[in-house]
Protein backbone atom coordinates (compact mmCIF):
# COMPACT_ATOMS: atom_id res chain seq x y z
CA UNK A 1 0.00 0.00 0.00
CA UNK A 2 1.48 3.17 -1.13
CA UNK A 3 1.32 5.90 2.18
CA UNK A 4 2.02 8.60 0.22
CA UNK A 5 -0.86 7.97 -2.36
CA UNK A 6 -3.12 10.82 -3.40
CA UNK A 7 -5.99 8.36 -5.01
CA UNK A 8 -9.52 9.24 -4.69
CA UNK A 9 -11.62 6.23 -4.46
CA UNK A 10 -14.74 8.19 -4.55
CA UNK A 11 -16.09 11.03 -6.45
CA UNK A 12 -18.20 14.36 -5.30
CA UNK A 13 -21.18 12.76 -6.43
CA UNK A 14 -20.74 10.06 -4.18
CA UNK A 15 -20.90 11.99 -1.24
CA UNK A 16 -23.67 13.25 -2.33
CA UNK A 17 -25.78 10.40 -3.34
CA UNK A 18 -25.01 9.17 0.01
CA UNK A 19 -25.53 12.31 1.85
CA UNK A 20 -27.23 15.19 0.26
CA UNK A 21 -26.82 17.63 2.84
CA UNK A 22 -22.81 16.90 3.06
CA UNK A 23 -22.72 20.38 1.44
CA UNK A 24 -23.62 22.41 5.30
CA UNK A 25 -20.77 20.18 6.78
CA UNK A 26 -17.85 22.72 4.65
CA UNK A 27 -15.89 23.42 8.12
CA UNK A 28 -15.64 26.92 7.78
CA UNK A 29 -15.36 28.97 10.93
CA UNK A 30 -16.89 32.15 12.00
CA UNK A 31 -13.99 35.08 12.71
CA UNK A 32 -15.88 37.75 14.96
CA UNK A 33 -14.94 40.70 16.98
CA UNK A 34 -12.58 42.51 14.80
CA UNK A 35 -10.48 45.08 16.13
CA UNK A 36 -9.99 48.67 14.63
CA UNK A 37 -5.70 49.63 14.37
CA UNK A 38 -5.33 52.53 12.23
CA UNK A 39 -7.89 53.72 10.03
CA UNK A 40 -8.90 50.84 8.34
CA UNK A 41 -6.62 48.01 9.62
CA UNK A 42 -8.53 45.66 11.84
CA UNK A 43 -7.11 42.27 13.57
CA UNK A 44 -7.95 40.00 15.98
CA UNK A 45 -5.65 38.11 18.33
CA UNK A 46 -5.87 34.54 18.85
CA UNK A 47 -7.66 33.63 15.92
CA UNK A 48 -6.33 30.70 15.18
CA UNK A 49 -4.65 29.26 12.10
CA UNK A 50 -5.94 30.52 8.88
CA UNK A 51 -5.08 29.41 5.89
CA UNK A 52 -7.56 31.01 3.56
CA UNK A 53 -10.15 34.12 4.64
CA UNK A 54 -13.44 34.43 2.97
CA UNK A 55 -15.65 38.04 3.48
CA UNK A 56 -19.40 37.23 2.69
CA UNK A 57 -18.78 33.74 1.19
CA UNK A 58 -16.22 35.47 -1.09
CA UNK A 59 -12.46 34.37 -1.52
CA UNK A 60 -10.22 36.89 -0.51
CA UNK A 61 -7.59 35.53 -1.92
CA UNK A 62 -4.06 34.58 -0.57
CA UNK A 63 -2.41 35.76 2.33
CA UNK A 64 0.11 38.70 2.13
CA UNK A 65 3.96 38.04 2.51
CA UNK A 66 4.26 39.89 6.20
CA UNK A 67 2.73 42.26 8.32
CA UNK A 68 3.86 45.49 6.33
CA UNK A 69 2.36 43.90 3.22
CA UNK A 70 -1.46 44.80 4.43
CA UNK A 71 -2.38 47.86 3.13
CA UNK A 72 -4.96 47.60 0.42
CA UNK A 73 -8.53 46.78 0.79
CA UNK A 74 -9.56 43.62 1.78
CA UNK A 75 -5.93 42.25 1.73
CA UNK A 76 -4.59 40.28 5.07
CA UNK A 77 -2.17 38.45 6.84
CA UNK A 78 -2.20 35.60 9.53
CA UNK A 79 0.86 36.38 11.88
CA UNK A 80 2.02 33.01 13.47
CA UNK A 81 4.11 34.14 15.76
CA UNK A 82 1.78 36.06 17.76
CA UNK A 83 -1.73 34.37 16.54
CA UNK A 84 -3.47 37.38 14.78
CA UNK A 85 -4.82 37.83 11.65
CA UNK A 86 -5.03 41.26 9.88
CA UNK A 87 -7.27 42.48 7.78
CA UNK A 88 -8.24 45.68 5.41
CA UNK A 89 -11.47 47.21 4.72
CA UNK A 90 -11.54 50.52 3.44
CA UNK A 91 -15.61 50.38 3.40
CA UNK A 92 -17.14 48.95 6.62
CA UNK A 93 -15.75 47.35 9.64
CA UNK A 94 -15.64 43.61 8.73
CA UNK A 95 -17.90 42.95 12.14
CA UNK A 96 -20.99 43.98 9.90
CA UNK A 97 -19.87 41.25 7.37
CA UNK A 98 -19.38 37.57 7.72
CA UNK A 99 -15.85 36.83 7.92
CA UNK A 100 -14.50 32.85 7.91
CA UNK A 101 -11.53 31.06 8.30
CA UNK A 102 -10.99 27.62 6.30
CA UNK A 103 -10.18 25.97 3.11
CA UNK A 104 -12.32 26.01 0.11
CA UNK A 105 -14.95 23.16 -0.14
CA UNK A 106 -13.98 21.72 -2.91
CA UNK A 107 -9.88 21.16 -1.18
CA UNK A 108 -11.64 20.38 2.11
CA UNK A 109 -13.71 17.34 0.24
CA UNK A 110 -10.15 16.24 -1.71
CA UNK A 111 -8.49 16.23 1.26
CA UNK A 112 -10.75 13.97 3.27
CA UNK A 113 -11.62 11.71 0.06
CA UNK A 114 -8.23 11.31 0.64
CA UNK A 115 -7.51 10.33 3.79
CA UNK A 116 -10.77 8.05 3.84
CA UNK A 117 -8.73 6.39 1.10
CA UNK A 118 -6.05 5.69 2.63
CA UNK A 119 -8.12 4.43 6.03
CA UNK A 120 -9.87 2.04 3.67
CA UNK A 121 -6.48 0.50 2.20
CA UNK A 122 -5.88 0.15 6.20
CA UNK A 123 -8.57 -1.71 6.93
CA UNK A 124 -8.45 -3.87 4.15
CA UNK A 125 -4.54 -4.00 3.79
CA UNK A 126 -4.57 -7.92 5.28
CA UNK A 127 -7.23 -8.68 2.84
CA UNK A 128 -5.54 -6.74 -0.37
CA UNK A 129 -1.82 -5.64 0.66
CA UNK A 130 -2.26 -3.52 -2.33
CA UNK A 131 -3.84 -0.25 -3.18
CA UNK A 132 -7.14 -1.41 -4.82
CA UNK A 133 -7.08 -1.81 -8.27
CA UNK A 134 -9.43 -0.61 -11.55
CA UNK A 135 -11.96 -3.10 -13.22
CA UNK A 136 -11.20 -3.42 -16.67
CA UNK A 137 -13.93 -1.06 -17.63
CA UNK A 138 -11.50 1.65 -15.79
CA UNK A 139 -14.01 2.22 -12.51
CA UNK A 140 -13.09 1.17 -9.06
CA UNK A 141 -15.34 -1.28 -7.73
CA UNK A 142 -18.84 -0.29 -6.71
CA UNK A 143 -18.35 -1.12 -2.87
CA UNK A 144 -15.37 0.28 -2.23
CA UNK A 145 -16.54 4.10 -3.95
CA UNK A 146 -19.18 3.51 -1.44
CA UNK A 147 -17.37 2.84 1.85
CA UNK A 148 -15.15 5.65 0.76
CA UNK A 149 -17.77 8.03 0.70
CA UNK A 150 -19.42 6.56 4.09
CA UNK A 151 -15.89 7.06 5.53
CA UNK A 152 -15.38 10.57 3.93
CA UNK A 153 -19.02 11.67 5.24
CA UNK A 154 -18.31 10.09 8.66
CA UNK A 155 -14.77 11.98 9.05
CA UNK A 156 -16.41 15.49 7.76
CA UNK A 157 -19.47 14.97 10.18
CA UNK A 158 -17.04 14.24 13.09
CA UNK A 159 -14.62 17.36 12.14
CA UNK A 160 -17.79 19.47 12.38
CA UNK A 161 -19.08 18.32 14.99
CA UNK A 162 -18.25 14.62 16.69
CA UNK A 163 -21.98 14.09 18.98
CA UNK A 164 -23.66 14.27 15.54
CA UNK A 165 -26.69 11.80 15.65
CA UNK A 166 -26.14 10.94 12.05
CA UNK A 167 -22.44 9.46 12.18
CA UNK A 168 -23.87 6.68 13.80
CA UNK A 169 -25.83 5.04 10.68
CA UNK A 170 -22.99 6.07 8.43
CA UNK A 171 -20.62 4.57 10.81
CA UNK A 172 -22.38 0.96 11.84
CA UNK A 173 -23.08 0.75 7.54
CA UNK A 174 -18.85 1.36 7.01
CA UNK A 175 -18.23 -1.42 9.84
CA UNK A 176 -20.70 -3.82 8.46
CA UNK A 177 -19.38 -3.91 5.20
CA UNK A 178 -15.29 -4.01 6.04
CA UNK A 179 -16.62 -6.83 8.37
CA UNK A 180 -18.08 -8.34 5.49
CA UNK A 181 -15.09 -7.84 3.31
CA UNK A 182 -12.48 -9.39 5.72
CA UNK A 183 -14.81 -12.50 6.37
CA UNK A 184 -15.05 -12.84 2.24
CA UNK A 185 -19.22 -12.68 3.06
CA UNK A 186 -18.69 -9.55 0.48
CA UNK A 187 -16.44 -10.24 -2.20
CA UNK A 188 -14.50 -7.72 -4.66
CA UNK A 189 -15.08 -8.27 -9.13
CA UNK A 190 -10.96 -8.33 -8.59
CA UNK A 191 -10.93 -10.97 -5.90
CA UNK A 192 -10.71 -14.55 -6.90
CA UNK A 193 -12.83 -16.79 -4.95
CA UNK A 194 -13.08 -20.42 -4.36
CA UNK A 195 -15.38 -20.75 -7.23
CA UNK A 196 -13.70 -18.15 -9.47
CA UNK A 197 -13.28 -21.10 -11.82
CA UNK A 198 -17.34 -22.06 -12.54
CA UNK A 199 -17.02 -18.47 -14.04
CA UNK A 200 -19.43 -15.63 -14.70
CA UNK A 201 -21.61 -14.48 -17.96
CA UNK A 202 -21.55 -10.94 -19.32
CA UNK A 203 -23.70 -9.72 -22.03
CA UNK A 204 -21.59 -7.61 -24.33
CA UNK A 205 -23.96 -6.48 -27.44
CA UNK A 206 -27.53 -8.03 -27.43
CA UNK A 207 -29.89 -7.31 -29.80
CA UNK A 208 -33.42 -6.10 -27.80
CA UNK A 209 -35.39 -8.49 -29.62
CA UNK A 210 -33.15 -11.38 -28.70
CA UNK A 211 -34.97 -13.56 -25.48
CA UNK A 212 -32.99 -16.75 -25.93
CA UNK A 213 -29.53 -16.23 -23.07
CA UNK A 214 -27.44 -18.09 -21.94
CA UNK A 215 -28.69 -18.95 -18.45
CA UNK A 216 -26.23 -21.31 -16.31
CA UNK A 217 -22.72 -22.61 -16.57
CA UNK A 218 -21.88 -25.84 -15.17
CA UNK A 219 -18.43 -27.09 -14.48
CA UNK A 220 -14.64 -25.40 -14.01
CA UNK A 221 -11.84 -23.62 -15.76
CA UNK A 222 -9.10 -25.97 -15.65
CA UNK A 223 -6.73 -24.31 -17.58
CA UNK A 224 -3.87 -22.07 -16.44
CA UNK A 225 -4.38 -18.50 -15.66
CA UNK A 226 -7.29 -16.19 -16.57
CA UNK A 227 -9.75 -16.74 -19.23
CA UNK A 228 -12.23 -14.54 -21.46
CA UNK A 229 -14.37 -16.87 -23.81
CA UNK A 230 -16.48 -15.49 -26.46
CA UNK A 231 -19.61 -16.39 -26.77
CA UNK A 232 -21.51 -15.49 -29.77
CA UNK A 233 -24.57 -16.51 -32.53
CA UNK A 234 -23.22 -16.63 -36.23
CA UNK A 235 -23.91 -14.45 -39.16
CA UNK A 236 -27.64 -15.57 -40.51
CA UNK A 237 -27.76 -18.19 -38.39
CA UNK A 238 -29.55 -16.70 -35.33
CA UNK A 239 -33.37 -18.33 -34.51
CA UNK A 240 -34.47 -20.21 -31.77
CA UNK A 241 -33.60 -23.37 -30.14
CA UNK A 242 -32.88 -26.30 -31.98
CA UNK A 243 -31.50 -23.84 -34.99
CA UNK A 244 -29.98 -21.01 -34.07
CA UNK A 245 -25.76 -21.51 -33.84
CA UNK A 246 -23.06 -20.44 -31.11
CA UNK A 247 -19.61 -20.31 -31.73
CA UNK A 248 -17.16 -20.17 -28.93
CA UNK A 249 -13.55 -18.12 -28.92
CA UNK A 250 -11.24 -18.96 -26.37
CA UNK A 251 -7.82 -17.48 -25.48
CA UNK A 252 -4.07 -18.36 -27.23
CA UNK A 253 -0.61 -17.81 -25.88
CA UNK A 254 -0.56 -14.23 -27.41
CA UNK A 255 -4.14 -12.45 -27.16
CA UNK A 256 -7.79 -13.30 -25.66
CA UNK A 257 -10.99 -14.30 -27.45
CA UNK A 258 -8.36 -15.00 -30.30
CA UNK A 259 -9.21 -18.98 -31.09
CA UNK A 260 -12.45 -20.90 -31.85
CA UNK A 261 -13.17 -23.94 -29.82
CA UNK A 262 -16.76 -25.00 -30.90
CA UNK A 263 -17.73 -23.57 -34.12
CA UNK A 264 -21.13 -23.42 -35.11
CA UNK A 265 -22.77 -25.64 -32.51
CA UNK A 266 -26.59 -25.73 -32.36
CA UNK A 267 -28.00 -24.49 -29.26
CA UNK A 268 -30.39 -27.45 -28.07
CA UNK A 269 -31.45 -26.06 -24.31
CA UNK A 270 -29.39 -28.41 -22.72
CA UNK A 271 -25.98 -27.94 -21.30
CA UNK A 272 -23.53 -27.57 -23.80
CA UNK A 273 -19.44 -28.10 -23.94
CA UNK A 274 -17.97 -25.15 -24.13
CA UNK A 275 -14.77 -26.45 -25.27
CA UNK A 276 -12.69 -25.39 -21.83
CA UNK A 277 -12.14 -27.94 -19.37
CA UNK A 278 -15.30 -29.76 -18.43
CA UNK A 279 -17.68 -26.18 -18.50
CA UNK A 280 -20.66 -26.56 -20.26
CA UNK A 281 -23.19 -23.71 -20.55
CA UNK A 282 -27.25 -23.91 -20.89
CA UNK A 283 -29.55 -21.43 -22.87
CA UNK A 284 -32.90 -20.67 -22.50
CA UNK A 285 -35.72 -17.68 -22.48
CA UNK A 286 -38.98 -17.17 -21.10
CA UNK A 287 -40.80 -19.42 -23.85
CA UNK A 288 -38.35 -21.44 -24.92
CA UNK A 289 -40.15 -22.50 -27.88
CA UNK A 290 -40.33 -19.29 -29.49
CA UNK A 291 -37.45 -17.21 -27.63
CA UNK A 292 -34.95 -16.13 -30.40
CA UNK A 293 -31.44 -15.34 -30.72
CA UNK A 294 -29.83 -12.42 -33.25
CA UNK A 295 -27.21 -13.00 -34.96
CA UNK A 296 -24.27 -11.06 -33.68
CA UNK A 297 -25.29 -11.71 -30.31
CA UNK A 298 -22.66 -11.00 -28.09
CA UNK A 299 -21.99 -12.80 -24.23
CA UNK A 300 -18.25 -13.44 -22.59
CA UNK A 301 -17.51 -15.77 -19.58
CA UNK A 302 -14.75 -14.71 -17.35
CA UNK A 303 -12.77 -17.45 -15.20
CA UNK A 304 -9.63 -17.94 -13.16
CA UNK A 305 -8.01 -21.28 -13.47
CA UNK A 306 -8.87 -23.85 -10.74
CA UNK A 307 -5.52 -23.49 -9.43
CA UNK A 308 -4.99 -20.45 -8.77
CA UNK A 309 -4.81 -19.19 -5.33
CA UNK A 310 -7.86 -17.53 -3.43
CA UNK A 311 -7.77 -13.59 -2.37
CA UNK A 312 -10.68 -13.99 -0.22
CA UNK A 313 -11.46 -17.24 2.13
CA UNK A 314 -15.00 -18.84 2.33
CA UNK A 315 -14.45 -21.02 4.94
CA UNK A 316 -16.64 -20.81 8.11
CA UNK A 317 -17.54 -22.92 11.16
CA UNK A 318 -20.91 -24.48 12.10
CA UNK A 319 -21.73 -25.29 15.36
CA UNK A 320 -23.21 -29.24 14.89
CA UNK A 321 -25.72 -30.29 18.24
CA UNK A 322 -27.88 -33.07 18.86
CA UNK A 323 -31.41 -32.94 18.47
Amino acid sequence: MAVTSTIEYCTDRDLQDIYPHIAEYDLKRRLYNWVLSGSDKYYIRNSGLVTKLFVDGKDAGSAQSSYGDVGTNEEWFYDSTSDTVWFVDTAASPNTKITEAGDDWATIKTRFRRKASRLIESHLDNRLSREVLKDREGNYPEIIVHITALQTIILLLKAHDPNNEVIEPFKSELDEIIEGLKAGTIVLPTSISGDSSKGVIREVSVNAASDLRPIELRGNYSGIGYELIKVYIDTDEGGIIGTSKMTVVGKTTASLKAQTIINSEVITGDFQNLGIGNMKIRWSGDNVITAITTVGDEYEIECWGSALDTTISSVGSVRMTRS
